[in-house]
């Protein structure tokens, strides 16, 4: 299995979770999670190509698209994407017995 497919299928399940928070009309701020990216994608870049360039994580390359930034396979950052999606969105799904803060406006 590629690094491709399996980012796939992870991204699929993090979709979903997101479609079901917007349509239970719990959709995250997604401009804080904007800014968040920005970050994240930032440090992941920084902090994987160091670790790719110093050896302690090496890929093969017939499991990977061959797109890199810099050293860093794209596959690596699908895991940050996740993360900026799917945190935000189950915790909009698990805050549904609060009112949101604009709901009291």
């Amino acid at each position: 299995m590629t690094y491709t497919l399996l980012n796939v299928v992870f991204l699929a399940v993090v979709a979903l979770v997101a479609i079901a928070a917007v349509v239970a009309r719990r959709s995250p701020r997604w401009r804080a999670v904007g800014l968040a990216a920005i970050l994240l994608l930032a440090m992941t870049a920084i902090f994987d190509n160091a670790i790719i360039g110093t050896g302690l994580v090496a890929y093969d390359d017939s499991l990977i698209s061959g797109v890199r930034i810099g050293l860093a396979p794209i596959e690596d950052f699908a895991y940050t994407v996740a993360a900026l999606v799917l945190l935000p969105a189950v915790w909009e799904l698990l805050a549904r017995h609060r009112p949101r803060q604009d709901e009291h406006s």
